[in-house]
């Protein structure tokens, strides 16, 4: 019933002599199968193996009559890779000793390690069956050739791994290393002896098993008076007491003695149940129940053989043998799955030295499943060493593996606008979103408008309060002497539209620093263009008056048409109504909104990044919005330089043509501000400030050339304000074509009493 396939060589057990000692110890057992009868067996013999673990027996096409009740490698390969896996560490190194057990458990190991995944493998090294002088020194550099794999596992034989660990000693590696061993090492004390530091903290894993009392108490009991019928039990003997049974084997000065037969097993010589003892039973009483439940069917009530067990048919008996189901003799259930293996039961050890005392201590067990206890590694420290390729990447960043070995990789920064979807991917975050300060999700970004306390918004709120009060000065000290002849001789109707229109651009600055909502944007595009409107519509008029009447006064006496106040009124407000026009048309296209606007002040660091509360008012919205004013600008100034030969003296040629000059100054210099900063961060508070600052310079100018000399006249020389005689048109603009041949003439004559005279020929005359 022993095995003849392949197993791990070193282990003592597989010598016939401690199984026939197991044998005859429970022959008695199976005293009710075995009668002096022989059994023929067909050439299909079916064998149950106590210590063969190599995984290629699990073949059924190969080895199909084959059990075992020890757990196959591949069980034990399992239990290595979830401790592995236990401990964290994804990279660890792999040692092999040349043959069927170091390579097949190897083989195993890794074919585990990559079906459960998260564990590679750094170095795979093989030891020959004979190695050469240097070959573990070899072996230590290879596996020191990656410092970050300190974890070794370890399926080689007893010296092979002593030889490992005197490498690694003499490599001045103690304590770097962490070894994982396999049963082949267990809970041995060869491969450690006299090199105790290496081996700290290794883990070693032995199929579990108990020790068995009674065999004990029979086996020490032996002697070579009572055992003559173990052939090998005389061999033994020698071998355990160092001694000779044959006085023609003794040779002088061997120092070897005589036997005695009066020497004593666990007396004169040391003595440790084998570790296998169990499975031995174990193996044994399978094979009884097998043959005990193939009699009862075959001979039902019948003692010993009957015809039908004369020859086994060991297909039968296979079907038996996994049939089994008892309790073992270590009060485990002995089973066998469909390719004859027992289930994998471990235990799993650690070799821990404490106060200078060694031992292999017991940290847990695997029964399908892992179960650990705290566990002590090399320095006494409880924290577990690590064995990983790489480092864990830090939030915000994401792996990039290396190619073709999954444990390592390149911690990449999830940078700009990205932040960490998963491990190994980066996404843009949507675009009113911004990463958080670790990338690790996205937050809003912070929204912002321009504050009231703002020293963007404070320097046009001061001009803009200062022109608002001037203007409604001039407006009540306008209508408080509105019958004098230098309020009439200003053109009173149009005047007040023109101060209105210059409040309105005062006022426009309000509008726009105001929180932007669908009220407020409305507003904006109705009288951001509105104010200059009026005000260069009501310019436009005047000069467009003047130069008529000088040329129409040219050719004849009589007046030029459309200049009475009412018709003035008439074509300033139909200029006026098509910027109103526009404002409608561009309301029923696109309907006035407030927006938040991600892109004005999207910096490259996102940190700095804002959305921007602002109207749908696109940079050339507004220059659509101000076009139309611009070009009123424009042909007032071709008129003011049309009539600049008209004398200072007369009417307001030439204060209208000083203000138009500025206000084109003025806005030449307001576009480059304006579009030179479309890229800047600051846009909205540039732009903002650039625009309202502008119309309100306008504004001024306006108020400043045209009405300030007249309110100065009015209210500190009352003298000057006073009606002149009347004369034709015909005189006055012959009187004011010689006054600008002969200025110093006109200059005798104050407050201009031609200029008063046109007016108020023309108002009569209108």
């Amino acid at each position: 019933m022993t095995s003849a396939y392949p197993h791990k060589g070193s282990s003592a057990i597989q010598s016939p002599l401690v199984f026939a000692f197991i044998y005859r110890y429970y022959e008695v057992e199976l005293q009710y199968v075995l009668t002096p009868c022989p059994l023929v067996l067909s050439p299909q013999i079916p064998q149950v193996s106590y210590a063969s673990t190599a995984p290629e027996l699990s073949d059924n096409t190969r080895y199909d009559f084959f059990s075992r009740v020890v757990p196959p490698d591949t069980y034990q390969a399992q239990a290595m890779v979830d401790i592995v896996k236990a401990m964290r560490w994804n990279y660890v190194s792999t040692v092999a000793s040349e043959g069927n057990y170091g390579e097949s458990g190897v083989d195993a190991f890794i074919q585990k390690s990559r079906e459960d995944g998260g564990v590679c493998i750094s170095q795979s090294v093989k030891i020959p069956r004979e190695p050469k002088l240097g070959e573990f020194d070899k072996v230590i550099r290879r596996l020191s050739e990656n410092p970050n794999a300190r974890v070794v596992i370890l399926f080689a034989n007893e010296d092979d791994i002593r030889r490992i660990l005197q490498a690694a000693k003499k490599a001045n590696q103690t304590g770097h290393f962490i070894w994982v061993g396999s049963d082949s090492w267990g809970s041995k004390i060869s491969p450690i002896l006299n090199q105790e530091e290496m081996a700290e903290g290794a883990v070693t894993i032995l199929p579990k098993r108990q020790s068995i009392r009674g065999f004990d108490r029979y086996f020490i009991s032996r002697t070579l008076d009572n055992n003559r019928r173990n052939i090998w039990f005389a061999e033994f003997w020698e071998n355990n007491f160092q001694c000779k049974l044959s006085r023609h084997a003794l040779k002088k000065g061997s120092g070897i003695k005589k036997c005695t037969n009066h020497e004593r097993i666990g007396k004169d010589s040391s003595y440790e149940q084998e570790g296998k003892v169990q499975f031995v039973v174990d193996a044994v009483y399978a094979m009884a129940h097998a043959l005990h439940n193939m009699h009862k069917e075959l001979c039902p009530g019948k003692v010993g053989l009957c015809s039908k067990m004369e020859t086994i048919n060991g297909t039968m008996l296979l079907k038996f043998i996994h049939n089994v189901n008892f309790t073992g003799i270590a009060g485990t259930p002995v089973i066998f799955n469909v390719n004859g293996d027992a289930p994998g039961r471990y235990e799993i050890y650690q070799y821990q030295m404490k106060h200078n005392t060694t031992e292999y201590k017991i940290i847990g067990h695997w029964a399908d499943q892992l179960h650990l206890d705290e566990m002590r590694w090399p320095g006494g420290t409880w924290q577990v060493p690590q064995s990983i390729c790489s480092q864990p990447c830090h939030p915000g960043e994401r792996k990039k593996t290396v190619k073709g070995v999954p444990c390592c990789w390149h911690c990449e920064r999830c940078d700009g606008y990205q932040y960490q979807a998963d491990t190994y991917s980066c996404k843009m975050c949507r675009f009113d979103l911004r990463p958080n300060e670790n990338h690790t999700a996205c937050e809003a970004i912070p929204i912002v408008k321009l504050e009231w306390s703002s020293p963007w918004a404070v320097i046009p709120v001061l001009i803009a309060v200062l022109g608002i009060m001037a203007t409604m000065f001039v407006v009540a000290t306008f209508i408080r002497y509105n019958d004098t002849p230098i309020v009439k001789a200003s053109g009173r109707e149009l005047s007040y539209v023109l101060l209105t229109g210059i409040f309105l651009c005062y006022a426009t600055t309000f509008l726009m620093i105001s929180a932007p909502d669908v009220g407020i944007c409305s507003l904006r595009r109705i009288f951001l263009g509105l104010g200059m409107s009026i005000s260069y519509a009501a310019l436009l008029t005047k000069t467009n008056r003047i130069y008529r009447i000088f040329e129409q006064g040219k050719m004849s006496v009589s007046a030029p048409r459309f200049i009475s106040p009412a018709s003035q009124l008439v074509i300033t407000f139909s200029l006026i109504s098509v910027q109103l026009l526009g404002v409608c048309i561009w309301f029923g296209v696109d309907p006035s909104q407030a927006i938040i606007d991600y892109e004005d002040q999207r910096t490259s660091n996102p940190d700095m990044s804002r959305g921007v509360l602002k109207c749908d008012i696109s940079d050339l919205s507004l220059i659509c919005l101000l076009g139309f004013s611009m070009l009123l600008m424009v042909t007032c100034t071709v008129y003011a330089i049309k009539t600049r030969g008209v004398p200072e003296t007369f009417n307001e040629a030439k204060p209208i043509g000083f203000t138009m000059y500025t206000t084109c100054i003025v806005w030449l210099a307001f576009i480059p501000i304006f579009f030179g900063t479309s890229q800047s961060t600051e846009k909205m508070y540039i732009q903002t400030t650039t625009l309202t600052i502008s119309v309100s310079l306008s504004a001024s100018v306006s108020l400043g050339m045209l009405y300030m000399p007249k309110v100065y006249v009015v209210l500190f020389h009352p003298e000057q304000n006073v009606p002149k005689r009347k004369r034709s048109l015909k005189a006055v603009v012959t009187a004011a074509t010689m006054s600008n041949k002969f200025p110093t003439k006109g200059g005798l004559r104050p407050n201009g009493e031609a200029k008063s005279e046109l007016c108020e020929s023309l108002e009569t005359q209108g």
